[in-house]
């Protein structure tokens, strides 16, 4: 049962006195089940710092079948990790978990669990015990050991868990406390910074962030029970939500992210990915990735009531009552929420989730009912624990990082419908539509395209990096050698920066397209605009001309100017 390993010397173990730099007054042991309590313990790390009467342990009881991950996760905390046996006989003062199971009755010290969930709301049952189907962590099947709680402090962060507590396992009852959600008050903290996060996931002005989530259980919405949606939902919604209007991102349970291997994962997304969903790291940057989201189409996991929490509308494909307590607020979210219809357009339930939208009161109040104060809450609790008066400085949570930036990286193919009406041109791009007989249809492929004979088949041919790529050689050079490459093309499209390209076209040579004022689209759309006007029979003055494109996410100006041409120096033309 227990995770294997050399058992340490320093700074605890036999002898460990005589080799340890600093004598410490207490220990406290972090108890970690699998990377999804890892990314909870974290959470409340910072809560001892700076006291150097504190010893900080970590080990792994091994007893989650979710283990991938989690050691390369203790290794990026860098701290002391005890081999779960050491660490059953090691004498500390406080162990804190944020799970159960694992044979934490047996640890020596002082034990207080927190939740790794919203609350405590999930049926489980504990390994080897018959009948009906426990709430994990509020029933005696989880808090008591030989008919007596084993658990100093069950932390709570809301009154309704204690209601709940009260019925389901009154022996607990002394172990529990108030005390919030520090996962929720990180959330709450780096509210300002939702712009920022939208910039690090290529979030444009005037798009929409769509987040999809899933639990890991088999009817979320990832798994394969009950109708098994998604399939059929992914190309459905790369194909039906414009690339302009919508950006795509998915937030996984580690228990999926780590369960099946992000390899794997990546390998049965790969479709949606080359259309434009970004993949995001579950434990260090989800909650940015809802922070920044304007909806959520998710389950019945926590992350859909987080979001709710947050006011964000919620469209929820799988609802999984079946798993939840019927007592808890999440079950009477997840009844009352709006759900996704299978059969209806996906564009028109996401436009009516977002115009009627009114922030329900139900999910904020009952995530937490002390808002902002979790830091002190915990770290008075913990310090009562081992017995130490608290540190004089405030307790404080480490705030949300700053996401790498990560633009939409699209490589399949669009399919792009415009229409021109004098220098306005609307452009709307999908990986399929259905056209309308009145609208100007291309194909837009990218270089890196899967399938090279979509190449043969493209009207624009797009490449996006720096201008200075010695493997490739100037834009100018690289589109003519594309025109060169692929007769059918008729515009060549170098995107070299967030708000330009250079592009050539055989009819107007070389140009040179910029965002004017207040625009925000991907360049590649503005030839999108290019080719209509050109396809208009429209020219290209030699001072330039400004277009105006509008895209679902709103009106943006382009300037369109000629560029000095180079010689060609290259020979990759086709017969």
């Amino acid at each position: 049962m227990g995770a294997g390993g050399r058992e340490i010397r320093v700074p605890v173990g036999a002898g460990a006195a005589r080799w340890t730099s600093r004598a410490v007054e207490r220990r406290v042991l972090l108890v970690v089940h699998n990377v999804t309590s890892a990314g909870r313990l974290l959470d409340v790390l910072p809560l001892f710092h700076d006291d150097l009467r504190v010893q900080i342990l970590v080990t792994n009881t091994g007893s989650s079948p979710f283990q991938a991950g989690t050691e390369e996760v203790l290794r990026e905390w860098g701290l002391p990790v005890l081999p779960w046996e050491q660490a059953a006989r090691e004498p500390v003062d406080l162990a804190v978990s944020a799970s159960f199971g694992g044979g934490l009755e047996a640890l020596p010290g002082r034990l207080s669990v927190l939740s790794h969930g919203v609350g405590y709301t999930k049926r489980l049952p504990r390994p080897g015990a018959e009948g009906p189907e426990p709430t994990f962590g509020l029933s005696p099947d989880w808090l008591l050991a030989d008919g007596a709680p084993y658990v100093d402090g069950l932390v709570l962060s809301h009154p309704e868990q204690r209601e709940r507590l009260a019925r389901a396992c009154p022996e607990a009852l002394g172990a529990a406390v108030l005390a919030g959600d520090p996962c929720y008050d990180r959330m709450l903290a780096a509210r300002p910074y939702r712009d920022r996060f939208r910039r690090a996931l290529g979030v444009r002005r005037g798009q929409r962030l769509l987040v999809l989530n899933s639990t890991w259980n088999p009817e979320g919405l990832f798994g394969s029970g009950g109708t098994d949606l998604l399939p059929a939902l992914l190309p459905r919604l790369a194909a039906e939500l414009p690339a302009d209007s919508y950006r795509l991102a998915a937030v996984l349970h580690p228990n999926i992210w780590y369960g099946h291997g992000p390899g794997q994962i990546r390998a049965w997304l790969d479709r949606a990915r080359r259309s434009g969903l970004a993949l995001i790291d579950p434990v260090r940057h989800w909650r940015q990735a809802l922070l920044a989201a304007d909806a959520v189409l998710g389950d019945f996991g926590a992350v859909s009531y987080y979001a709710a929490a947050l006011g964000l509308p919620v469209l929820l494909a799988a609802s999984g009552t079946e798993r939840l307590d019927p007592e808890a607020p999440l079950a009477r979210f997840v009844t009352e929420a709006r759900r996704l219809d299978t059969e209806a357009p996906l564009v028109r339930q996401v436009d009516a989730l977002l115009t009627a939208h009114r922030p329900l009161p139900e999910p904020a109040a009952f995530v937490t009912s002390a808002p902002g104060r979790a830091a002190a809450l915990l770290r008075a609790h913990f310090y009562a624990l081992l017995g130490l008066p608290e540190p004089p400085w405030p307790a404080l949570l480490e705030p949300l990082a700053l996401p790498p930036y990560e633009p939409v990286r699209r490589t399949a193919p669009l399919r792009v419908r415009t229409l021109a009406r004098g220098r306005r041109i609307r452009v709307e791009r999908t990986t399929e539509v259905p056209y309308g007989a009145q609208e100007d249809t291309h194909l837009c492929v990218y270089e890196d395209t899967r399938d090279p004979a979509e190449l043969d088949l493209a009207d624009i041919i797009v490449r996006e990096g720096p201008p200075d790529d010695p493997r490739t050689g100037s834009p100018a050079r690289w589109t003519a050698d594309i025109l060169g490459a692929y007769p059918h093309c008729g515009l060549a499209v170098y995107v070299d920066g967030r708000h330009s390209c250079t592009v050539r076209s055989r009819r107007a040579g070389l140009l040179r397209l910029t965002a004017g004022p207040g625009a925000d689209a991907d360049p590649a759309a503005y030839a999108g605009a290019v080719h209509a006007w050109l396809g208009a029979g429209r020219r290209i003055p030699p001072r330039g001309v400004s277009l105006r494109l509008e895209t679902g996410a709103g009106e943006h100006v382009v300037r369109v100017a000629r560029e000095r041409d180079v010689p060609r120096e290259t020979s990759l033309h086709r017969p």
